[in-house]
């Protein structure tokens, strides 16, 4: 009974990997509004080493559309300007001296909708990351019943498995349908 709560686990462990994931993912999609996310996952060279933006900057939404870098260090503004470019997030940063400018552009119709598929397509991942967890959790379970786990409680358990499978896909299909309303949204 014990192993088969420890695959049941393990399955909801990769399926929330797998939501979150999605998550983090999502969040570097741009709506046309400035988010700090965006730039979440940019490395800046940090004298020679790969740090992440935010442990070398802060990173600040001054309006709508406009995202404010300010270093800690006046030297890291070269390397993190570099690091935007060298991204191709189709930003141009522009530098006062001071301080990083992300100016960010206003989506048309075709990128919007390049942007939706792009969203789908990581829903699908997310999906596709689901269903494998769900697949090993039922081979586990058919071994444990094959080791002499109850065959009723084996079945009982393969239906949770598959309910659960079943929220993780409604929950990816809501987050996917809220990013394309985000997309859309003029």
């Amino acid at each position: 009974m014990e192993e088969v709560n420890m695959i049941l686990e393990m399955m909801l462990e990769g399926m929330n990997e797998s939501i979150e994931h999605l998550k983090r993912e999502l969040s570097k999609i741009s709506t046309g509004k400035a988010s700090p996310g965006m730039l979440r996952g940019l490395r800046v060279d940090y004298y020679g080493t790969p740090t992440p933006l935010q442990q070398v900057a802060n990173v600040n939404v001054s309006d709508s559309r406009t995202l404010a870098i300010k270093p800690w260090e006046k030297a890291m503004l070269a390397p993190i300007e570099r690091s935007i470019f060298e991204a191709n997030l189709g930003f141009t940063p522009r530098n006062d001296g001071e301080t990083i400018h992300i100016n960010i552009p206003m989506l048309t119709e075709e990128r919007r909708r390049d942007l939706v598929k792009r969203a789908k397509a990581l829903g699908e991942d997310a999906k596709v990351s689901v269903r494998s967890a769900r697949r090993d959790a039922m081979e586990e379970l058919k071994k444990a019943v094959k080791d002499g786990f109850p065959e009723d409680m084996g079945k009982r358990k393969e239906g949770e498995v598959q309910d659960t499978t079943n929220k993780f896909g409604t929950s990816i299909d809501e987050l996917i349908s809220g990013k394309e309303k985000d997309i859309m949204t003029i």
